[in-house]
């Protein structure tokens, strides 16, 4: 979910669907490698375009660019429950979209799947997501590892995330942040207690990378229908990057399911991006071990094309 790079990491996970999710084969992720793409993924139709009001001016800017880690108050950060943002390990989103281009809008398709690994982080457990993002030629664009924990209050925090980018089978960017490493913040990815008067909020901060994504509550109980269903008590927040104050992402989140869409809103046509979720999986064992191996397989890579930051983290954990 990043506003200084066209893809995005979807923040959503749970097993509940307030309406009807299509039961599917679980997609099975593959790996990355730095010098081609991965295999093709079925090419799928965009969704019609929603409407969206232009974004509320935001609140005056905090003290501060970045939040203050409670690190005392984390007892148990893997168990992500927070309503709007479950994470359960095994959980598969499927969502399919379009993006503008230079030739107009593209479609694509995003795999989002909670693993049931977990990296310690700037003294935090968290839990590991692996996010796959294709292109409409049906090649990846990129892979993801993102690292999520939970205080005890019930925020829930990215601690960082190392995407691998690719343009014609060639990795060509890998803007690797990670929370307490070369001046990286984590950020808050969702409140525990939402609130339309509260103040805008980091997600994040990254310096080196240029990741500096701020969000505010939008709306709170809006009602939203996607390919996978129809929802209510849905909250709406809009993200912005500092450096883009006339780009915002709206996204969706129901609760008990996470999120479930995104919109846009403000001038910036390259930034108005469109996903709704198709089908929730809950993936098998024998997928879970694909699963497994292909996330640490990512890792791998990434200690060695990223020595001065990532390769300075903790190995992956299993279950």
């Amino acid at each position: 979910m990043r506003q200084h790079r066209s893809s995005l990491v979807i923040m959503a996970a749970g097993i509940a669907v307030l309406s009807a999710c299509t039961s599917a084969t679980p997609s099975t992720p593959t790996a990355a490698p730095a010098s081609s793409a991965p295999a093709a993924a079925a090419a799928t139709p965009e969704p019609s375009p929603e409407a969206t009001p232009a974004p509320t001016p935001s609140p005056a800017p905090t003290p501060s660019l970045s939040e203050v880690l409670p690190r005392e108050s984390f007892s148990n950060p893997t168990s992500v429950d927070n309503p709007y943002m479950p994470l359960v390990p095994g959980t598969q989103f499927v969502y399919r979209g379009s993006v503008a281009g230079d030739e107009g809008r593209l479609s694509h398709r995003v795999v989002f799947t909670v693993t049931d690994l977990s990296m310690v982080i700037d003294g935090i457990e968290t839990v590991v997501v692996y996010d796959v993002d294709y292109t409409p030629a049906r090649v990846v664009a990129e892979t993801e590892l993102a690292f999520f924990a939970q205080d005890d209050q019930g925020t829930v925090w990215l601690m960082g995330e190392h995407p691998e980018e690719y343009e014609d089978g060639k990795l060509i960017d890998a803007p690797t942040w990670i929370s307490g490493l070369d001046g990286a913040t984590a950020g808050i990815v969702m409140q525990a207690e939402p609130s339309m008067t509260a103040a805008s909020y980091s997600q994040g901060w990254a310096p080196a990378v240029e990741f500096a994504d701020r969000a505010r509550t939008f709306e709170m109980n809006s009602k939203t229908c996607v390919r996978a269903g129809c929802y209510e008590g849905v909250l709406v927040v809009d993200e912005h990057n500092v450096s883009e104050p006339d780009a915002h992402q709206l996204k969706y989140y129901a609760p008990g399911v996470g999120s479930v869409r995104v919109g846009h809103a403000g001038a910036l046509e390259e930034t108005k991006e469109l996903l709704e979720l198709v089908r929730v999986v809950t993936l098998d064992e024998a997928a879970m071990a694909t699963l497994r191996a292909t996330a640490l397989a990512l890792d791998a890579h990434a200690r060695e094309i990223s020595p001065d930051v990532y390769a300075l983290t903790a190995p992956l954990q299993g279950p």
